[in-house]
């Protein structure tokens, strides 16, 4: 399975949290895959930058929450499955601010390599 890097690397950008390790979810794209298509679309809704910001305020949290059950674990295996319930996490908080993985990647992609599009969906995370 191909892992997406960037998945929590704009998200702690976009709401300016700085968490310890980036989770990522399992996706059927590449990281590169993603990039290239934000690049080519940078054309995003309001709706779907707010609902981003939701959704990246709430994974800042969860990161938050399961790093500290991270640093905790004993041995590998403790720490793979606080990963993958991290990750189950995550990906649900997407879905329930109406984005996928694959858009939010996109999104977070955009983001990171626009300064003005990293503004607005900032200002729109301290409105909400």
């Amino acid at each position: 399975m191909k892992r997406t890097t960037a998945f929590l690397t704009a998200t702690l950008l976009a709401t300016g949290t700085v968490a310890a390790p980036a989770f990522a979810a399992d996706t059927n794209s590449s990281s590169s895959a993603a990039a290239s298509s934000a690049t080519q679309n940078p054309n995003f809704s309001d709706s779907q930058l707010e609902n981003f910001a939701s959704a990246s305020k709430e994974i800042a949290g969860i990161s938050q929450k399961y790093t500290q059950q991270l640093q905790g674990a004993d041995d590998q295996d403790a720490q793979q499955q606080v990963r993958q319930k991290a990750n189950k996490e995550m990906v649900q908080a997407v879905k329930d601010n109406d984005l996928d993985v694959k858009q939010f990647n996109q999104i977070g992609q955009a983001v990171q390599n626009d300064p003005q599009l990293m503004q607005k969906v900032q200002s729109m995370a301290k409105q909400q």
